[in-house]
């Protein structure tokens, strides 16, 4: 009889689930620390100086033939490790040097299953391994947070699963969210008004991006865009035939991949305050590391572009448009004031044939004429098009001497089409070509990896005031540097000289003005990161406002050191940047008026010379009102500033 009892437990034994495993780690400082429990899932719970941060985070793998961590997994090695390093960007986006210190945490699985956790004092992210022979086909990941439900967040709600990362940002709680909307990343989250919480990921690759979707109570769980199995018809002629491809049916998985491969972060990173989320480098020390070995070529720099202005040069004898003429001019227009290069963008080539030129423009012809100014051309192409002719493009805009490529309309992130974003960055590489993507999802690691890869839409930008006065807002442009701008640079396209307050604002699609002061729109260029930073108005108007135009070009588009000032996430926003031994500081608020005070206490010892440019007494009425003032000040001095509605404050600072 007891032979029997010790078979029958020893049966049991064999189907139930593993005695749960319980680990823990904490932050270099003891900031942040996480307790996992791994069973049938990962349970992670976070705290911040002992609070807790995330009540519940459980997280999962689900391929087509088990889920990792399964019921009968097991850990075979818990490893920690210590890293104190510094990086070194190509492209020097907020900072020419990175400090990547972290403590790791490796749960390695019997089953070809790893999990790793690393935890900063401003962020924690975890990713799975996987070291599986064959490919694998991955029907889900679950990420299933659970935060009390009364928090409030901002959010951009995108469709499923067509999204150019162009939605505005909105205040909502956590039990407000259904299953039916989709929170596309990064979004922030307020816990109990006295701690930040914002999501996003990094080192995406041959995966589809990463969504979240609610149950109206106190879960956002994930969510992705699945494979695509076909798409709706397009044809020649109907409205977006060469760019806009819908999915019309999918597979009921997320992806088929190697089997021995990381996935990408998941990161939560943390603030006491929103000015905190303004210097945080984390999702570029998630990237991969740089993958080319020559990378002196690329430049970053600031564009004359000439689609926002509709070509509307005047003063000239020739008929300004899409011609050779006037894009020489906008080459002289560059030279003359050092801007480094000059963007063609819709309708240099015939749609769907990139090696077939429309007749008025002859590109190599401008781009030999840039090359004798030492301006360099960038060309606009629809991505699908690239794709179908990757190769002979390339080759062909090589040929010509170009030296980038703005590529639009991709619009969705399942798989193939993030497949497309390594494939396009890599091939451009290869020819020398910088790459700034449009229509696109919000940068994920990638500009680390391929630093030719320059910037990012993914932003409702300055092209929204052609069309419409509810996107291109003040309010906007002081919301997404705490959130759309964590994940990395945006191609937000500022610069434009007619500017209106509310009541006098016209969406004029031909002739476009801006929402706002233009001491907003001048500091567009110190706050926000762009290493390849758009000029979007015309030469013509840019000569004619020459104080405005000599400040922008003053400004650089890379940074040795970015510097948090003050600032509250949809109110206004006020950050310090240094390039060697200049420094510069923009202010930018909502539609409300309000006085802020920039202390220069980031200044190192003696005198220096301000330039500053400041809304005009009469900005709240005629939002092109600025005054020009030149003074000194020290590290001791403070200034207050007043900021009109949908007002700005920039200035130059050096010896």
């Amino acid at each position: 009889m007891k032979k029997l009892i010790f078979y029958l437990l020893f049966l049991l034994s064999l189907n139930s689930p593993l005695k749960a495993q319980q680990y823990s780690l904490s932050s270099p400082g003891d900031i942040l620390k996480i307790n996992v429990t791994t069973d049938s899932l990962l349970h992670i719970t976070v705290l911040k100086n002992n609070k807790p941060l995330i009540n519940s985070l459980n997280a999962g793998l689900v391929l087509s033939d088990k889920t990792l961590p399964g019921r009968k997994s097991k850990v075979l090695k818990a490893q920690k490790q210590k890293f104190n390093t510094l990086i070194k960007p190509v492209v020097a986006i907020k900072n020419s040097s990175i400090k990547d210190e972290y403590n790791q945490l490796t749960l390695t699985y019997k089953d070809h299953f790893s999990v790793v956790f690393r935890l900063y004092d401003d962020a924690f992210a975890y990713r799975f391994e996987t070291s599986i022979p064959d490919s694998i086909t991955v029907n889900n990941e679950i990420c299933d947070i659970s935060i009390p439900g009364d928090t409030e967040g901002w959010f951009a709600f995108a469709d499923r699963w067509m999204n150019s990362y162009e939605h505005m940002y909105e205040k909502s709680a956590i039990n407000k969210i259904d299953n039916e909307k989709t929170a596309q990343l990064p979004f922030l989250l307020s816990i109990d008004d006295t701690q930040k919480l914002l999501i996003t990921e990094s080192d995406l690759y041959d995966y589809p991006g990463l969504y979240f979707a609610g149950n109206t109570n106190d879960h956002l769980h994930s969510i992705f865009p699945p494979v695509v199995k076909s798409e709706k018809e397009n044809k020649p002629g109907r409205g977006g035939w060469d760019r806009i491809f819908v999915p019309a049916s999918t597979y009921d998985y997320i992806s088929r991949t190697s089997g021995r491969r990381s996935f990408p972060w998941r990161i939560f990173a943390v603030a006491n305050n929103d000015r905190d989320l303004l210097n945080n480098d984390i999702v570029y020390k998630l990237g991969k590391p740089n993958e080319l070995k020559n990378t002196d070529w690329i430049k970053p720099g600031q564009v004359a572009w000439d689609w926002w202005n509709h070509w509307n040069v005047t003063g000239v004898d020739f008929r300004a448009g899409v011609n050779t003429q006037t894009y020489k001019y906008y080459i002289d227009f560059a030279a003359e004031n050092h801007i480094p290069y000059i963007i063609m963008d819709e309708g240099w080539y015939k749609l769907g044939n990139m090696t077939e030129r429309v007749p008025d423009v002859d590109v190599k012809a401008i781009a030999d004429y840039g090359k004798e100014k030492n301006v360099g051309v960038i060309l606009w192409c629809v991505w699908r098009t690239l794709d179908n002719q990757m190769e002979e493009a390339m080759n062909l805009f090589e040929q010509w001497g170009i030296k980038g490529i703005k590529v639009d309309f991709m619009n969705r992130d399942d798989q193939a089409v993030v497949n497309f974003y390594w494939r396009c960055a890599k091939a451009a590489a290869a020819h020398h070509l910088l790459v700034d993507y449009h229509g696109a999802h919000k940068p994920a690691g990638l500009m680390r990896t391929y630093p030719n890869v320059i910037n990012y839409e993914g932003v409702p930008g300055l092209e929204q005031d052609k069309w419409t006065d509810s996107m291109t807002t003040p309010e906007m442009a002081v919301t997404i540097p705490f959130i759309r701008m964590f994940a990395g640079p945006l191609d937000y396209t500022p610069g434009a000289m007619r500017n209106a307050q509310k009541r006098d604002f016209a969406p004029i699609n031909d002739n476009p003005m801006s929402l706002g002061t233009r001491c907003q729109q001048i500091a567009m260029y110190i706050v926000f990161d762009a290493p390849l930073q758009m000029l979007a108005d015309n030469p013509t108007t840019y000569e004619k406002e020459k104080e405005s135009l000599d400040f922008i070009k003053s400004v650089p588009t890379t940074w040795d050191e970015t510097i948090p000032l003050d600032g509250k996430v949809g109110n206004y926003v006020v950050l310090g940047r240094r390039k060697g031994e200049i420094y510069f500081v923009g202010a930018m608020t909502d539609w409300n008026a309000r006085d802020v005070v920039v202390n220069f206490s980031f200044l190192p010892e003696g005198s220096f010379h301000i330039t500053y440019f400041r809304d005009g007494v009469n900005a709240d009425r005629n939002g092109a009102d600025y005054k020009e003032i030149k003074t000194t000040i020290t590290k001791n001095d403070s200034l207050k500033i007043h900021l009109a509605p949908g007002g700005g404050w920039a200035a130059r600072i050096e010896r």
